[in-house]
């Protein structure tokens, strides 16, 4: 069974979270996603989404905290999913290595068709929004 490991960024900024759109070419393609990606060899999971971060959108960020992990996939092929609260800290989003990206609210949020694997933890976000992102 192959086992890979993703960092998942939750970016919170004036009230948005900030998502990415997957390539239409890759698997779940035009899919919208937390950003980060897979941790590489020698990496942790903070540093895979600081290096992420860099790689398709071109901002810094601080992971901070871990939400949760969740398991997620195929039973040949299992992807631990690390979701962090990270603090923005420079640099403006541009789609570097994703196809599009959006600063979200609450509201609008559920209009965008999100990876199976972050459905379950943005319900809990939408749900706890005042809790987690207090301003």
């Amino acid at each position: 069974m192959e086992l890979f490991e993703v960092g998942c960024a939750i970016i919170h900024k004036n009230g948005k979270l900030l998502i990415a759109q997957r390539h239409l070419q890759d698997s779940f393609g035009g899919y919208w996603e937390f950003p980060g990606g897979k941790r590489e060899q020698g990496e942790t999971i903070e540093e895979c989404l600081a290096r992420e971060a860099v790689e398709e959108l071109g901002i810094r960020i601080h992971p901070e905290r871990l939400l949760c992990n969740r398991m997620h996939g195929a039973p040949e092929r299992r992807i631990s999913l690390f979701f962090f609260f990270c603090r923005w800290v420079s640099g403006e989003p541009r789609a570097i290595d994703c196809k599009d990206f959006k600063w979200v609210s609450r509201e609008d949020i559920r209009h965008y068709t999100l990876l199976p694997g972050d459905l379950e933890v943005l319900e809990d976000l939408i749900l706890h929004w005042e809790e987690y992102f207090k301003t």
